[in-house]
């Protein structure tokens, strides 16, 4: 009897659980994704982690928890594209802001949804330091797209009497407004000022579906779904460490270093200290776009090519600047290309705002180069944190220098290597490391001794 009672509520209970799973199984599934901070390169990361795996999951909708100022129209523009190009459909809930780049975001959304009390638009290009606007050649690509964006919702079919009418479902030139203030829309606004609706005028002009105090009200009031459960994205440390490697800023201070690497490097010939911030800035730069898909193999090998015809530069020609010139060339197409996602040389998915923030990334982090080498160079053995890099004692004096050097001063000989500013001449049929006096001196040069300081000669 024990027995029989024993597989009967063996057999009640494997029923029962069987049953939750399927009641769960019927439960639809939200994928709920939060971008909550400025748009920038860590929130463009959330998103797309967040949509490929909703996708892999094969969830029944997408919500996006936003509230956000603005940020980067670069990687707003991603942002829109992935999700106007998601074969899940994606909502968005605005539970307090969705201004400037947050409203191109919104905009894309299937629907949008507002809480009370929050706000859309004011998606006016501006400078992120100054806050003023900026040109009118950003503006212009910021309504082209905002406009667009409106666009892809099409149109409704009403019947008016007798007459078919056929509305926009988001009225790009409201979309437009948002962006360029000369823009006068009759009962909705005046020119001269940027858009920027309400929750109720939102929803008035159609821009807002609905309005809800909550994700769940939104779930179940507007989305239709009673019974559900709610997946969040939850961002990773490598998410978050990944968003701050990419960001452009912090690749431009990597090209930097790069560049100032090589540059001291090329000043003072032997692997050291330049050599070793170079690599690791390169490291630092390659690595999370690789992972990322990103960067190619060939970007990476030109790249390194480049280095390579410099290094050799260096150790073995000497002088040709030859191989120096097509080293940098391909340093910055390896620096340029591993930013843009192409395949080799095909430019079919690029989008020109990709280009230019890639061609402008790599250009401010070589400027920036520039400015550290020049200011690096002055302090180098000046008073300050700087002193001890250089020699500073005068030994000229010492008992130990050869006072055959020290009688060189006037001497003339020749290059025997390019001098940037250091390399080496040979005088009286001996070879001396010499330094430039007067910027680079090329090999085979006739050059004479002007001074001998700090145990250095110095040549013009």
């Amino acid at each position: 009897m024990k027995r029989i009672i024993f597989v009967i509520a063996l057999l009640y209970f494997t029923f029962y659980v069987n049953a939750q799973e399927k009641e769960e199984n019927k439960k639809a599934v939200i994928y709920k994704i939060n971008i909550q901070t400025e748009i920038n390169t860590t929130s463009r990361i959330y998103l797309s982690n967040g949509l490929k795996e909703a996708n892999e999951l094969n969830v029944d909708a997408i919500l996006i928890n936003l509230n956000t100022y603005g940020g980067t129209v670069v990687d707003a523009d991603s942002m829109r594209s992935a999700i106007l190009y998601n074969p899940i459909p994606v909502y968005v809930f605005i539970n307090n802001n969705a201004a400037s780049a947050g409203a191109l975001i919104a905009i894309a959304c299937k629907k949008i949804y507002m809480r009370r009390g929050a706000n859309i638009g004011a998606a006016t290009v501006v400078d992120g330091n100054s806050g003023e606007a900026m040109p009118d050649k950003y503006q212009s690509y910021m309504r082209s797209i905002i406009r667009s964006t409106a666009e892809s919702h099409g149109k409704d079919t009403l019947v008016v009497g007798k007459d078919t009418v056929y509305k926009w479902v988001r009225d790009p030139l409201i979309a437009e407004a948002m962006v360029d203030d000369r823009i006068y829309i009759p009962n909705v606004i005046d020119s001269g000022k940027v858009l920027t609706f309400t929750a109720q005028e939102a929803y008035k002009f159609k821009f807002c579906d609905g309005i809800a105090e909550s994700v769940n009200e939104v779930i179940t009031k507007y989305l239709g779904y009673n019974d559900y459960k709610i997946i969040e994205y939850k961002p990773t440390f490598y998410d978050k460490l990944k968003g701050f490697l990419t960001n452009p800023a912090f690749q431009a201070i990597l090209v930097m270093i790069i560049i100032a690497g090589i540059y001291f490097e090329l000043q003072t010939p032997g692997i050291g200290f330049p050599s070793i911030a170079a690599i690791t800035a390169a490291l630092l730069y390659f690595t999370p776009l690789y992972l990322d898909g990103l960067v190619q193999n060939w970007e990476i090998v030109v790249f390194f090519i480049g280095i390579l015809l410099i290094l050799l530069e260096i150790f073995v020609f000497q002088g040709l600047g030859i191989s120096i010139t097509l080293g940098i060339i391909l340093v910055g197409v390896g620096l340029v290309f591993a930013l843009i996602d192409n395949d080799y040389f095909t430019f079919e998915n690029v989008r020109m705002p990709d280009v230019s923030r890639s061609i402008l990334t790599v250009f401010s982090g070589t400027l920036m180069g520039m400015i550290i080498v020049i200011w690096l160079s002055s302090r180098i053995g000046e008073k300050g944190m700087f002193r001890k890099i250089a020699l500073t004692a005068d030994l000229t004096t010492s008992e130990s220098v050869d006072q055959g050097v020290r009688n060189l001063v006037g001497k003339t000989g020749k290059a025997m290597t390019v001098l940037r500013p250091s390399g080496k001449v040979i005088i009286d049929n001996e070879v001396y490391d010499a330094v430039s006096n007067q910027g680079f001196i090329d090999r085979g040069t006739t050059v004479t001794v002007v001074k001998f300081e700090n145990m250095q000669i110095y040549v013009e």
